[in-house]
């Protein structure tokens, strides 16, 4: 199983880049970002000195989206960063939540996801694709290489992900819904003709590490609450688009959300969210990953045995350092 960071570009830059240092000497994979441009400083720029001062790590958002760049300033981004540091970028998209409704738009709709993910891999990896209906190639590209992991939760998408993505991003840990998600991939994976098991699953959320008291427990719970209003904003569209008990979405994902009053961005991703006193502690246990080291591991194990090629955890709480060296100490040796 494969390792990654996921942090917010909250200035200094210098603090993300030190955290992504660290990261990589603790033996993680991949460093990702949040991707939105009012809420945090500009991502594709931190990047760059990311891959300066790490060897290996590779690099992305997740997740970026088809509407707040065009596509070929998105493939170019890629494809100049993959030339100058040696193709250690993914491209983590998907519909763009905060990114887009912070902006006063819509998030994109699922046809534009799908067809932005094979205009930008083409366009980073050197071949002509239309955008807009305008044929264009990047000419300077050689060798590049940049694989597409789609963010979803809804059927639709779930569907689109195993017909077009390279990789699936989960965000949540429960082992329940992570093992239905995974089965509707690989499904419209098989079903479009392409090999189920070629695509990457990469399940995404919060992890912090206690002593495995209780007030420990209870003081993790309250830092990784934010999660659950975060996912929650992605459920209520569900809801809204498919309504409840529909058989479409599990009951085990939607029914969390009915206290759910509204959001404010200005929290987003942020522990101590107001937004979120209504996330019941069950979820906050289901959804991340809480408790002494034997926790962690007992849950990695039981999802890398559901088919979860990557955890990439959410490091947005009061123990950042701690949290990396843990898992660098402990957990990574025993699942890497």
């Amino acid at each position: 199983m494969d390792f990654g960071l996921v942090l917010q570009t909250d200035p200094p830059a210098s603090g993300v880049v030190g955290l992504m240092r660290r990261a990589e000497r603790n033996g993680f994979t991949h460093g990702w970002t949040f991707d939105s441009a009012v809420l945090w400083q500009e991502p594709f720029v931190i990047y760059s000195r990311i891959l300066e001062h790490t060897r290996k790590l590779i690099v992305g958002p997740m997740v970026t989206n088809p509407g707040t760049r065009t596509w070929e300033v998105t493939a170019s981004t890629f494809a100049t960063l993959n030339s100058m540091y040696g193709n250690r970028t993914v491209c983590g998209i998907g519909r763009g939540d905060s990114a887009m409704r912070v902006a006063g738009r819509k998030p994109n709709t699922l046809a534009r996801v799908g067809e932005a993910m094979g205009v930008i891999r083409d366009l980073a990896e050197g071949r002509e694709a239309s955008v807009d209906g305008t044929p264009m190639r990047l000419p300077w590209v050689e060798n590049g290489k940049l694989p597409v992991w789609m963010a979803a939760y809804g059927p639709k998408a779930l569907a689109l992900a195993g017909e077009k993505a390279d990789g699936f991003i989960l965000q949540l840990a429960d082992p329940f819904l992570t093992e239905w998600m995974i089965h509707a991939v690989r499904e419209a994976a098989s079903a479009a003709g392409r090999d189920p098991s070629a695509i990457t699953i990469c399940v995404a959320a919060p992890a912090y590490v206690t002593d495995g008291s209780d007030e420990q427990l209870a003081h993790a719970r309250e830092q990784c609450r934010w999660f659950g209003g975060m996912v929650g904003n992605h459920v209520a569209d569900l809801v809204s688009r498919y309504g409840e008990h529909s058989g479409l979405v599990p009951d085990e994902l939607t029914a969390y959300i009915k206290q759910r009053q509204g959001y404010d961005y200005a929290h987003h991703g942020r522990s101590g969210n107001p937004d979120t006193a209504f996330v019941p502690d069950e979820i906050v246990d289901r959804f991340c990953l809480l408790g002494p080291v034997e926790a962690h591991l007992a849950k990695l194990e039981h999802l890398r045995g559901l088919g979860v090629d990557q955890f990439a955890l959410y490091d947005m709480h009061d123990a950042k350092e701690s949290t990396i060296d843990a898992y660098g100490e402990h957990i990574i040796p025993a699942l890497g």
